[in-house]
């Protein structure tokens, strides 16, 4: 039996989601027009068969126009979703037009054809189809700086952690619905947040207990100056920018956190808890090295603000097929968890997570060292370790890195930043290889952490001894990213894509560059640098000679230097005077 129109339009709709979202419009029907849908102007009573309209202007639209099934699909039908396109067009940069009748599909990117399309996708495909042109990057540092200089500035928050928190709570209440808008008071403005955060977490609450700490650290933040409308209404502006850029379909928001996380984190060096925060293009690298994929279950047990799991859990979640699969829903429950110490920290990594659309929130707030984090790592069946431990011996760099080593299942890949020397320097490093092994060394740029350190990333397998074998180690000495004035490091030339590729397939093979080295255990733990070759020139070995002799005749060198300076600079000539003193060299 041949199927009518109306059911190539319910079996689209099934496949590609077209569903009213909170960032987006969109349905399927007969009866509604462009005029419906919010455009004027010539077309603007055509009726689509299927639309979706972010409310981001600059992201892409999808229009989609089906025939019966034994419709061919000819000139008059792509001429009829063409037209359509070109309506969306009036208001949107970048459209997706979808021509299908239940067999054969065509799909047209900007009005042309797309090649070799063959089935139906869901929706994420098809915005997929612009990705290289996903986010205006400058666009969130200047929201960000905008947050933060008004939260500091106008409304007198005086700790970082406190306006990062405050301002991730109002992405989380936006996140879920809080009326967050223009003229609003300052007490009606923070009893929105603090209402809607916590009818939010009522569900997520009995499965964590501890999500109440969030509620608790977001009300005890206090503003000096809550009479400035001004600010009031700039603060939920750029809130509600960011926000739609982040619960987007069309991309990945752990970039706008990413970008928001370091722009808030440049103002501050080291944190009292010995915290670094981890750049989002490495967080990157880590994922792929140890080769993370939809059906592992990934831990961060010194986890800070979330990075790690929150890159994690989007790539994830795309290799699974978008967030509207089953799959999805398993992985933001089941298959990511986190441990955090420092109280506000750890209501970040809450807020973050939930921002991300993590509605159960796998994260514990416990001392790593500890045989309690132990016992909780060991019950996760944790197959991957992402993590950025704190650098300094005080706060339990290596204590930590072997509690989760020792709790996670025989083989499980682990991936640790840290110092280049920490387990050189460390006897408690070196003792790590008795039960674990280092696999693989990668030295990072020397300036991807602002702190002053250099590090490496440092890959274990653990409850497998190293009995003296050679470890692999390599050096990424550029990563292509620049510094930008008062914007900290960033890719402004694109180039880190490639880069990470490059190296990733340098680390899978373990050969095709120069800096690659074979360690031995029992000489080194870290990469080797190259001794730079010694050199010596003229005007070395004629200033030490100088020195030497003013040294003899107890001349003070320095007052003899400003003093030919002076007649150099400031005389038409040198000339000799009973003040001036003669240095005569035996050669």
């Amino acid at each position: 039996m041949v199927r009518t129109e109306d059911q190539i339009r319910d079996d689209a709709n099934k496949i590609l989601g077209l569903k009213d979202t909170e960032t987006a419009k969109a349905g399927v029907g007969q009866l509604t027009s462009f005029a419906k849908l919010g455009f004027k102007g010539e077309g603007a009573n055509y009726r689509p068969d299927g639309w979706y309209l972010p409310s981001e202007t600059n992201f892409p639209a999808i229009i989609l126009e089906v025939k019966k099934e034994d419709c061919d699909l000819k000139q008059a039908q792509i001429d009829e979703v063409l037209k359509n396109c070109r309506v969306a067009r009036t208001i949107y940069k970048n459209v997706v037009g979808i021509l299908y009748n239940g067999t054969d599909i065509l799909v047209y990117k900007n009005e042309e054809l797309v090649p070799g399309e063959k089935e139906l996708h869901n929706k994420e495909y098809y915005l997929g189809l612009f990705a290289q042109n996903t986010i205006d990057k400058q666009k969130i540092y200047n929201l960000t700086k905008r947050i933060n200089d008004s939260l500091h500035f106008n409304f007198g928050i005086k700790n970082l952690n406190h306006r990062m928190i405050f301002t991730a709570c109002a992405l989380v209440a936006k996140r879920y619905g809080a009326k967050l808008e223009k003229g609003m008071d300052y007490a009606t403005f923070h009893t929105s947040i603090h209402s809607t955060l916590s009818k939010s977490l009522e569900e997520a609450k009995r499965q964590n207990l501890k999500l109440d700490l969030l509620l608790e650290v977001y009300a005890s933040i206090k503003m000096n100056i809550q009479n400035n409308q001004e600010a009031i209404d700039d603060f939920i502006e750029c809130v509600t920018d960011i926000s739609n850029n982040i619960n987007s379909d069309f991309w990945q928001g752990e970039d706008v956190m990413a970008i928001f996380f370091n722009e808030f984190n440049r103002y501050k060096g080291k944190s009292e808890q010995g915290q670094v925060f981890t750049p989002d293009h490495i967080t990157s690298l880590m994922y792929r090295l140890i080769h993370v994929d939809k059906d592992d279950i990934v831990l961060d047990a010194a986890c800070g603000s979330g990075a790690f799991l929150v890159k994690a859990m989007c790539n994830m979640i795309k290799e699974a097929g978008g967030n509207n699969t089953d799959k999805a829903k398993d992985i933001k429950q089941k298959q990511l968890y986190g441990i955090e110490l420092d109280r506000e920290v750890f209501a970040l990594a809450c807020a973050n997570m939930l921002i991300h659309k993590d509605g159960k929130t796998n994260l514990e707030q416990l001392d790593s060292r500890s045989d309690e984090a132990g016992k909780w790592i060991a019950s996760k069946g944790i197959t991957k370790v992402l993590m950025n431990p704190p650098f300094e011996s005080k706060y339990g760099c290596i204590d930590i890195v072997r509690n989760v080593l020792d709790n996670v299942k025989t083989n499980t890949l682990c991936a640790f930043i840290m110092p280049d020397k920490k387990l050189e320097k460390d006897s408690k490093g070196k003792k790590l290889l008795k039960k674990h092994s280092l696999l693989k060394i990668i030295k990072l740029p020397e300036k991807v952490f602002d702190a002053g350190v250099t590090t490496s990333v440092f890959i274990f397998q653990a409850q497998k001894p190293q009995n003296d074998k050679e470890i692999f180690a390599c050096y990424i000495e550029d990563d292509g990213l620049e510094t930008v004035k008062n914007q900290g490091r960033q890719d402004i030339r694109d180039r880190w894509q490639s880069i990470e590729n490059q190296w990733v397939d340098i680390i899978e093979k373990q050969s095709g560059n120069d800096t690659i080295q074979w360690i031995k255990p029992a000489e080194h733990l870290s990469y080797q640098m190259p001794e730079k070759p010694f050199e010596i020139f003229e005007e070395d070995f004629v200033k030490t000679m100088m020195d030497y002799e003013m040294f003899k005749q107890g001349i003070d060198a320095k007052e003899f230097g400003d003093q030919l300076l002076r007649q150099i600079l400031y005389s038409s000539e040198v000339s000799e005077n009973k003040n001036q003193t003669q240095i005569t060299l035996d050669r």
